[in-house]
């Protein structure tokens, strides 16, 4: 499906959000992401393609997706991206993944977002605030500094404190300080049986606490995991 680009927000010096408005209808479920196509002179051997989770709500008029750039070593791909004009029009793919919301709504949620890894939970969100539904989560939140942490109007709307922790805080931070943990995640409440626990972030953040979690004595069936590759995990 073609889509075109309506505007780009800034969330933070190096995190934008686009957004765009499809040529149909965009059907997808809160929480799945899609494959998106930009073609561009000289790419470069990563190519023209990429995955994206959306972060926009599915009742919005637009389809959005949420990503960071690292300046230093940016791909052909994010260069071309991050200078895109309105009415730029890119392809894309029908959404997938199952990184969404359990069918009873009165299982308790532990969301845990790692950096750019807010973003699932950014659309999750979004579809409650709009939908009024209610759900009984709590979220995680890693970030390397302030200046990173993004969406906490949409958290506001979906009446959601986000517990944020920030790995490399300024003098001024008063908040969490450290590192996203299983100790940390299990220290909130003590999750029951039908507690599910969303882990959403870089890969080896995933993987490290989908580890540690496990050893703690939760199940795998209560981890629903969410990579994000080719980022670094500092949170």
């Amino acid at each position: 499906m073609k889509v075109t680009l309506d505007h780009v927000q800034a969330e933070a010096e190096n995190i934008r959000t686009f957004y765009f408005r499809p040529s149909k209808p965009a059907r997808f479920t809160a929480g799945q992401f899609a494959e998106w196509t930009l073609p561009h002179k000289h790419p470069d051997d990563r190519g023209v393609r990429r995955w994206f989770t959306i972060s926009s709500s599915p009742t919005s008029q637009f389809v959005s997706f949420t990503t960071k750039r690292a300046s230093e070593r940016s791909s052909s791909f994010k260069k071309a991206l991050f200078s895109l004009q309105p009415g730029a029009e890119l392809e894309m793919s029908d959404s997938m993944g199952d990184f969404v919301l359990p069918k009873l709504i009165q299982t308790p949620l532990i969301f845990v977002a790692g950096g750019i890894g807010v973003t699932p939970f950014h659309s999750i969100l979004s579809w409650l605030a709009a939908t009024g539904e209610k759900r009984p989560i709590r979220l995680l939140y890693g970030v390397n500094n302030e200046d990173e942490i993004i969406f906490l109007d949409s958290f506001d709307k979906a009446s959601i404190k986000p517990t944020i922790i920030v790995s490399q805080p300024s003098a001024a931070w008063g908040g969490e300080r450290g590192r996203l943990s299983a100790e940390l995640i299990l220290g909130l409440e003590e999750p029951s049986e039908d507690t599910l626990i969303y882990v959403s972030g870089p890969e080896p953040m995933v993987e490290a606490l989908e580890k540690d979690l496990k050893k703690a004595g939760i199940k795998k069936s209560q981890l629903v995991l969410d990579f994000f590759p080719n980022y670094d995990s500092n949170y």
